[in-house]
């Protein structure tokens, strides 16, 4: 029998680990606070030390509730490591407890926030010119605004996964 070595994480005593999370994550906080357009641009200037995922969604957008799930579990996985995922819903002012409820029922304790500018191409420019304006979109920006990833329409969680492993302020070991 060969042994192994490295973490015992996957062990049958460790079972109750997920169950305890899941309880943690469900008791922490969801807010969802307003942004225009000069908190957007220093969203993507990024003057932290975390990579960020911003992502840009709509409870009127089936591509974007459908994805969000995968979202909030990247949070989950990274946050502790120096990623950061902010959302920013484009749901009208006036559905502000519609997009708050959605927030609560996927447990996004993460930064939300939800847009109160008017001009949807003045937005667009201020994202990413290369935008063309459809939902979801998601940019991962490095720290200093370094855009090292944008996808309009849902993310593959998988090579969103591998970019964030790939990156330099990541990595693959838990620093």
């Amino acid at each position: 029998m060969t042994k192994t070595f490295g973490c015992s994480i996957k062990w049958a005593e460790k079972n109750n680990w997920t169950e305890k999370a899941e309880i943690k994550w469900a008791a922490e906080p969801v807010s969802l606070d307003t942004i225009g357009y000069s908190g957007i641009a220093k969203l993507l200037k990024n003057p932290t030390s975390k990579l960020r995922l911003i992502n840009l969604w709509a409870t009127w957008c089936d591509p974007c509730v459908r994805e969000f799930s995968e979202l909030v579990t990247l949070h989950r996985m990274y946050r502790d490591r120096g990623f950061q995922l902010v959302s920013i819903s484009m749901d009208e002012s006036k559905a502000r407890k519609k997009a708050l409820a959605f927030l609560e029922k996927k447990q996004a304790s993460s930064p939300n926030y939800i847009f109160t500018g008017e001009d949807k191409y003045r937005l667009i420019e201020t994202i990413d010119p290369k935008w063309q304006g459809a939902l979801p979109y998601s940019l991962l920006v490095e720290p200093g605004g370094k855009i090292v990833y944008a996808r309009q329409g849902a993310i593959d969680p998988e090579q969103l996964k591998k970019i964030i492993f790939d990156d330099p302020y990541m990595g693959r070991i838990y620093k």
